[in-house]
């Protein structure tokens, strides 16, 4: 082997070492990458925007993965937890999912059914009424000239709401006996009543002139006194 013969061994050998070397530095800085990113797990984000007290499904939310370290410690890594459960704010798309964006849907205890009614969406709602809820039902009635006088009646007392729907645009019928029929927005509620109650609900949607609700502060005492439940104008001293 000449000279020439020998300075190419050389250099060949030592760009083998090169490589190796350059491999084994790339394998160092994976190695480093993966220890400071973590497994991946599962997360899931929104696929469209969801509105609020939408019931959830699992078609509405698509599988991403992301390093754990990464996921905070409320973050959903496993779907089945939406079952039963509604949104409580706007859920935009893109968005992931976390436990404090869902709740459980409120569930009928034994003699309880559901009703739901359409409240106008300016006077009655304003967006702060939620699932698991409790509000006073109020409804006005016109009364007439000579024999009754107007009322304002609280009609049920400290019902539970389970289900806001979403705000829907409505066409005025032309009555004006009845202003519900001229409402322009309202979002229908979902109430869970015993039988007296949801037929006094019943009947207001029907003929009082305006459907009102008041949100009840958590821990209150929400019985009425004597006297509470009517209220008059003429009478009011």
């Amino acid at each position: 082997m000449n000279s020439r013969q020998r300075r190419g061994v050389i250099l060949l050998l030592l760009s083998v070492f090169l490589a190796f070397v350059a491999f084994a530095a790339v394998l160092s800085v994976i190695s480093d990458a993966k220890s400071k990113v973590g497994p991946e797990v599962s997360a899931y984000q929104v696929k469209d925007d969801i509105a609020p007290y939408t019931q959830l499904s699992e078609a509405q939310f698509e599988k991403v993965k992301m390093p754990k370290r990464w996921l905070s410690e409320n973050a959903i890594t496993d779907l089945s937890e939406i079952n039963g459960k509604i949104a409580v704010t706007n859920l935009r798309h893109g968005s992931l999912l976390q436990s404090d964006m869902i709740v459980k849907r409120p569930a009928l205890e034994a003699g309880e059914q559901e009703i739901a009614i359409m409240i106008d969406a300016v006077t009655g709602v304003a967006g702060k009424i939620k699932p698991g809820a409790k509000v006073n039902i109020f409804a006005t009635f016109a009364g007439d000239d000579r024999n009754s006088a107007p009322q304002s009646k609280i009609i049920v007392s400290n019902a539970k709401v389970i289900d806001v729907g979403q705000l829907t645009p409505l066409e005025g019928k032309g009555d004006n006996s009845n202003s519900r029929s001229t409402m322009s927005q309202a979002v229908p509620i979902t109430f869970a009543l015993n039988t007296m109650d949801a037929q006094r609900v019943a009947y207001a949607e029907s003929f009082a002139q305006h459907v009102r609700l008041a949100l009840i502060a958590p821990g209150s005492d929400a019985s009425l006194r004597n006297g509470e439940r009517t209220y008059e104008l003429s009478k009011d001293k």
